[in-house]
């Protein structure tokens, strides 16, 4: 009890406690931390912004608090390079609960957690009514995840309803990190794209150089496959305009999948950023620096029918690299899995980033963990 008084006496750095009115228990930090964490712009380069805060949107990162994650992660790919990890989260859990399958978004925030010192608690939800968690016996989102607040310090959430992660941040007494909501966002996916863009792109500056002029050369980025239900290129397109790059967004889509007008007109806020819409892929790809794809989410469809009807349409292949008008330093990225849109002879292809990508992932994750649950880099 004594441990619990000291914990509620000393809210997340993102609280101001100076007025008499100042939240002291966990749910009345929880409270405030949904007006002062979840803004638009919330999260900067002052680690103590990150400190406490859920991340929920891409629409909480301000430029410089881009910068300050992605030099985080580069950080945090030395240490893990030198000496496997360090302790600064010991002591501390993380509780992960996944409403929908996951493979390396679930593996990669267990592995940065356990880098970093910390406890992981893993709950299966994915199941639903039929599932080993209490979801099947009719508990609601919010009561699972203010319950598993009570027993760590932190949680991660995947659910299939866009908004979920902002409802379950605003009745939590612990951070919520959004590991994708539905067709909404998938923010922490986002941030690994970007820093994998702007590390794989640093011998020409890097993706996130500043803006020098309009002479700089723009970074062209093509968005490839299912653009309407893919929550990952919905951030990462967000997330792209927002960093003060110069880039020239392609679309490129079945007809039925384009990019939602929300995320496009989100997009057209900012003067950096340009958007085209491509029918030929062999066409977006002229003058590209990344290929960035995505599968057909047949989980998203009314019916079989409807997803056989669009699948196949874009195949990334060596037929496709060998062409004279394919950049030789494009790079090709993917959030993974993969069906069957980029073939398999690709991989060995240097271009191929997906799997420098996927490990980015964890050096990304530790420095979120390490933002949030400490406030330091």
């Amino acid at each position: 009890l004594y441990m619990k008084w000291i914990s509620d006496q000393n809210p997340p750095a993102c609280i101001h406690t100076a007025s008499a009115n100042a939240p002291t228990t966990k749910m009345e930090i929880a409270k405030k931390i949904k007006f002062d964490c979840l803004a638009d712009g919330s999260l900067t380069d002052d680690p103590s912004t990150w400190h406490g805060s859920s991340l929920v949107s891409v629409n909480q990162i301000e430029r410089s608090g881009l910068r300050l994650l992605c030099r985080s992660a580069s950080a945090m790919r030395s240490l893990v390079r030198c000496d496997g990890g360090d302790d600064r989260l010991r002591r501390r859990v993380l509780s992960t609960v996944f409403y929908e399958p996951s493979t390396r978004t679930s593996a990669s925030f267990q592995a940065a957690a356990s880098r970093l010192g910390a406890g992981v608690v893993h709950v299966d939800a994915s199941g639903g009514k039929s599932g080993k968690s209490s979801v099947s016996k009719g508990e609601t989102l919010e009561d699972t995840t203010r319950c598993l607040g009570c027993y760590a310090d932190a949680v991660v959430l995947r659910h299939p309803l866009q908004g979920s992660a902002e409802r379950a941040a605003r009745g939590s007494g612990v951070p919520v990190i959004n590991a994708g909501d539905g067709t909404g966002e998938h923010p922490t996916q986002a941030l690994l794209d970007v820093y994998t863009m702007h590390d794989e792109l640093s011998e020409t500056g890097g993706i996130l150089v500043c803006p020098r002029g309009a002479t700089e050369p723009r970074t062209v980025v093509v968005l490839l496959g299912d653009l309407k239900h893919g929550r990952t290129v919905h951030s990462l397109a967000k997330l792209l305009a927002k960093s003060g790059a110069r880039v020239d967004l392609r679309y490129c889509s079945p007809a039925p999948l384009p990019m939602p007008e929300s995320v496009r007109n989100y997009v057209a806020r900012y003067p950096n950023a340009t958007q085209s819409v491509f029918d030929s892929l062999e066409g977006a790809v002229v003058g590209a620096n990344v290929l960035y794809v995505t599968r057909i989410q047949r989980e998203r469809f009314a019916s079989d029918a409807e997803a056989k009807a669009v699948e196949g349409k874009y195949v990334v292949d060596k037929a496709l690299l060998d062409r004279p008008e394919t950049p030789k330093s494009m790079i090709i990225m993917h959030p993974l899995p993969r069906v069957d849109e980029i073939s398999t002879d690709v991989d060995d292809d240097p271009r191929a980033a997906y799997f420098r990508q996927m490990e980015n992932g964890m050096f990304v994750r530790m420095a979120i963990l390490s933002l949030i649950l400490t406030g330091k880099e």
